[in-house]
């Protein structure tokens, strides 16, 4: 058996929770229409910051080995909810954009896919009930 992960939440009143998670607290809340202060995400949305996060470790650990520099790289996660309840992510599509000079698109397009194929454990538990898609946008800097 692998490693076990754990998170503890302690109650803050209203819809408010305190996680901590490897040493690190932050807040979860709701918005105010359902009871909520603001103070923190909705726990949906740290899924699309999951994904992002894992993928984007992968594409920097990989370039890196492959002796790309980046001059800047960002990921917008976007993921579609259904209506009714219980209302969830029904696809998501991620959007990889890389800023440098004179970047090798093939080298970049590679990184992603092993990122997507192989390496993501966040991306490969998600497909396994939703649509993942992705594009990737070069920009010259």
């Amino acid at each position: 058996m692998g490693t076990k992960g754990n998170v503890n939440i302690n109650w803050q009143g209203e819809m408010a929770f305190e996680a901590e998670l490897n040493g690190h607290k932050f807040m979860i809340d709701a918005g105010e229409k359902v009871g909520g202060k603001d103070k923190g995400p909705r726990p949906k949305p740290l899924m699309l910051a999951a994904l992002a996060g894992c993928t984007g470790m992968d594409v920097v650990s990989i370039l890196k080995k492959m002796r790309v520099e980046l001059d800047d790289f960002s990921i917008d996660v976007e993921g579609e909810q259904n209506d009714e309840h219980p209302v969830q992510y029904v696809k998501m599509h991620i959007n990889y954009t890389f800023k440098g000079k004179n970047l090798d698109k093939a080298k970049i397009e590679k990184a992603v896919n092993l990122s997507q194929e192989r390496y993501c454990g966040v991306s490969d538990f998600y497909k396994k009930v939703i649509p993942i898609t992705h594009e990737i946008n070069i920009e010259e800097s």
